[in-house]
């Protein structure tokens, strides 16, 4: 299975589609997030570490939040517990990183065509599909120490990403947080809600949504835009 985790969607996932079959590869391919936070691989690194968890050993993730392309930071393929996951060496796989087993390897296999502003589809895709296909990592790439953002929190406390019906997630795992605790944002104090129905229609909460994640929600109703939520906006935590 290869999975891509991208921030730029149609038509270069479907660009980086076809690299994939035209390097060999038959199987699944899963369109994790074609929208995740644009230009910034922070709030991405947390989003990917809490999804890829839903995904099966040997799952191979081509992740492409690369703000810096063509610049002279590092493509890599990190092999985090027993995943692989292709794309820039510029913060996106730190918190896989910190939460798993990971092994670093910088690519050094080019192919006949690399533009200087698609390594999506002319290098991370490619390097996906052989890994996938179980070439040895080491015709591919040389061991390699990532970069290292040390002074990023282990969770971060603040929104990432607004889904389809308006949601809001955060970069908190909700079981750092205690059912009593209340998080203000955006002039708004919120209290922890099971699901969405203990709640009225059109009152906000927070929650543990289906992958962990402090999730803020308004019952029937878009939390973005009835609480005036978007990404980059900063929570505090009271009673932690």
């Amino acid at each position: 299975m290869i999975v891509l985790f991208t921030d730029f969607g149609l038509p270069y996932t479907g660009q980086m589609r076809s690299a994939l079959r035209q390097a060999g590869w038959r199987g699944d391919i899963i369109s994790l997030f074609d929208d995740a936070p644009s230009f910034d691989p922070k709030a991405s690194a947390y989003l990917l570490a809490t999804y890829a968890d839903d995904f099966p050993d040997n799952a191979v993730f081509v992740c492409v939040i690369d703000p810096g392309v063509g610049s002279d930071r590092a493509p890599v393929a990190l092999k985090a517990g027993a995943q692989w996951f292709v794309g820039p060496d510029n913060g996106l796989f730190e918190v896989l990183i910190r939460r798993r087993d990971a092994t670093a390897w910088r690519l050094t296999w080019q192919p006949d065509r690399l533009s200087n502003s698609f390594h999506g589809r002319d290098l991370f895709a490619p390097v996906a599909a052989k890994l996938a296909l179980g070439v040895d990592p080491a015709t591919l790439a040389e061991p390699h120490a990532p970069l290292r953002m040390e002074a990023w929190p282990d969770d971060l406390a603040e929104i990432i990403y607004i889904d389809g019906l308006g949601n809001a997630m955060t970069g908190l795992r909700a079981d750092s947080l205690s059912k009593d605790a209340e998080i203000k944002v955006a002039g708004q104090q919120l209290s922890l809600a099971e699901t969405f129905s203990n709640r009225e229609p059109g009152q906000a909460f927070w929650y543990k949504n289906a992958n962990g994640l402090v999730e803020i929600s308004v019952n029937l109703g878009r939390a973005d835009q009835e609480l005036g939520l978007k990404p980059g906006n900063s929570l505090k935590i009271l009673n932690k």
